[in-house]
């Protein structure tokens, strides 16, 4: 499995019992306009539903898409946590909403980063090779 995803978590509520609720933080490995793929130790089936939190940190002010209904669709093993690729639920298919915006604006910003880090980790031996 690939490395997570920088500076992205997902929240959600796990409930362990009637009363009992935990605040759970969850790295993410994959993310596009359809899922994403989590890590965690909570224990979920395929066809659970999942209301995630995603949080983007920024130095200033982070970006929040709050709740975001997902569908598990598969789940695998890895040590003691598990893989969950999960299928958001769209109940419309405005792509003005305000959810939809704040979740295009995560996907940008990711995307972003995602470029500075390969151009940094690629930068200096291949500036290097182009000057010489």
């Amino acid at each position: 499995m690939k490395s997570a995803l920088p500076d992205l978590v997902a929240h959600f509520r796990y409930r362990h019992g009637f009363f009992r609720r935990e605040e759970v933080h969850a790295r993410l490995y994959e993310l596009d306009s359809f899922g994403c793929v989590m890590k965690t130790d909570k224990p979920f089936e395929p066809g659970d539903t999942v209301t995630l939190d995603l949080v983007m940190k920024m130095p200033l002010d982070d970006i929040w898409a709050k709740g975001i209904s997902g569908l598990v669709t598969e789940k695998r093993k890895h040590c003691s946590n598990f893989f969950y690729s999960i299928d958001f639920i769209q109940p419309d298919s405005n792509e003005n909403s305000p959810l939809s915006e704040k979740l295009r604006r995560i996907r940008e910003v990711l995307y972003k980063k995602q470029t500075l880090r390969s151009r940094r980790a690629a930068g200096p031996t291949t500036w290097s090779r182009q000057t010489a």
